[in-house]
């Protein structure tokens, strides 16, 4: 496992510099350092505080946020404009921004681009902060000469993505909630109190509603039967994850998304924002098409949207137009097709894609904003039907009590 050694080196131009490097010793570190053109000075192991050490969760401590990498493009574009060097804004960054693990990845960039790689070339080394979309981007911004103006796209175009994930993070949380309270409430019934009323109607005698016998059966099974239950809980859950990895499964699965009432509606309009915001902000930063179409199908977030873009970029292998393969495939509104076709004829599909971005993502904030209000007083129907009908089936035989006594 690497390790971080904090450093102390001496440069080309014989100033003297301090940062930090993970390597599996110090003699790799000072070799590593002495490869890049520098003269160490000092190479020791960084300190770690033992409270540190105790929070430290992996999969946890080194994740990186999307809002973090949004910030730090935000910075990165201003002090590119105010004319800094990117050697320079890398250093200032990677000391201001709050994710440690960011910061290091930063430095590894700016350590990757001493020894001579482009800024995008090295991104592309750390795909757990740069996604293929940004490194794409920001490629095309280094070609171009605006890679200030492309930063600040991609600002943008994270900081939606954020705010759009934490209003449907928001309208679920109420509805998670509920439904944590009602398998609660149910579990408690089935494993305490169902079984009291069993042995009750067993001293009694004589036949039991159906309803009741069912739900004595199922107390029955979580009782007695407990570890069959979670083993199959557990098997179940794995195989589902092993179903939605494999291709087949995961088409299967997104295209059972879109099929969903209301939910499935509202993954629909989200995906269609989300091609459309990522084609119209690679084709204006000058991604060739093949390859703008290539990294909207891998971040579309759904296999039967990147089947068709796929289907689409094989059509404009061919030398078809783009709105026209769109049309042979439902998930793509008749609206979107004919705004694409109105963008390549003028010459604006950038344009036009950032419109039908915009509208969906209208949309989308309408529909959560409606399953907001309509999902608080459905689940108090459901919590009430659930908790009342097992109620009910306790308290049937007690209306016909005469009748069970011997």
């Amino acid at each position: 496992m690497a390790t971080t050694f904090t450093y102390k080196i001496r440069d080309k131009a014989g100033k003297i510099k301090e940062g930090e490097m993970e390597g599996g010793s110090k003699a790799a570190v000072a070799k590593a350092l002495r490869e890049r053109g520098f003269n160490p000075i000092s190479v020791d192991e960084k300190k770690t505080s033992a409270l540190q050490s105790e929070i430290k969760i992996p999969g946890f401590s080194d994740r990186i946020k999307v809002k973090d990498v949004a910030v730090f493009s935000r910075q990165f574009a201003t002090m590119i404009n105010a004319g800094l060097t990117l050697l320079r804004s890398l250093s200032i960054i990677a000391e201001q921004t709050q994710s440690q693990a960011l910061a290091r990845i930063i430095l590894d960039v700016k350590a990757e681009v001493e020894t001579g790689s482009s800024l995008s070339v090295a991104m592309s080394k750390f795909p757990k902060a740069f996604s293929k979309l940004y490194v794409a981007m920001v490629e095309a911004g280094e070609i171009g000469g605006v890679l200030d103006e492309t930063l600040l796209r991609l600002a943008d175009t994270m900081e939606a993505e954020v705010e759009l994930r934490s209003k449907i993070r928001s309208a679920m949380m109420y509805p998670t909630a509920v439904m944590g309270l009602v398998i609660l409430i149910v579990t408690a019934m089935l494993l305490f109190i169902v079984p009291m009323f069993e042995d009750l109607y067993a001293d009694l005698g004589g036949e039991l509603p159906f309803p009741t016998k069912i739900l004595i059966i199922i107390s029955t099974i979580m009782t007695t039967y407990w570890y069959v239950a979670v083993a199959a809980t557990i098997g179940g859950v794995v195989a589902f994850k092993k179903w939605i990895a494999s291709e087949s499964g995961r088409d299967r699965f997104d295209a059972i998304k879109l099929k969903i009432p209301i939910f499935g509606s509202l993954i629909h309009k989200t995906a269609i924002a989300r091609f459309s915001h990522t084609l119209a902000s690679l084709t204006r930063t000058g991604v060739p098409i093949l390859q703008a179409l290539d990294i909207v199908a891998i971040t579309s977030g759904n296999a039967v949207v990147a089947r068709a873009v796929r289907d689409v970029q094989a059509s404009v292998k061919s030398g078809e137009s783009l709105a026209a393969p769109l049309a042979n495939h439902a998930v793509f509104p008749s609206m979107v097709v004919q705004m694409m076709a109105v963008g390549e004829e003028t010459g604006a599909l950038d344009t036009m894609l950032e419109k039908v971005g915009d509208f969906y993502d209208k949309e989308v904030a309408t529909m959560v904003d409606g399953l907001t209000s309509l999902i608080e007083p459905l689940l108090i129907v459901v919590l009430g039907i659930t908790v009342g009908g097992m109620l009910v089936a306790l308290y049937l035989p007690m209306f016909n009590v005469i009748n069970l006594i011997d």
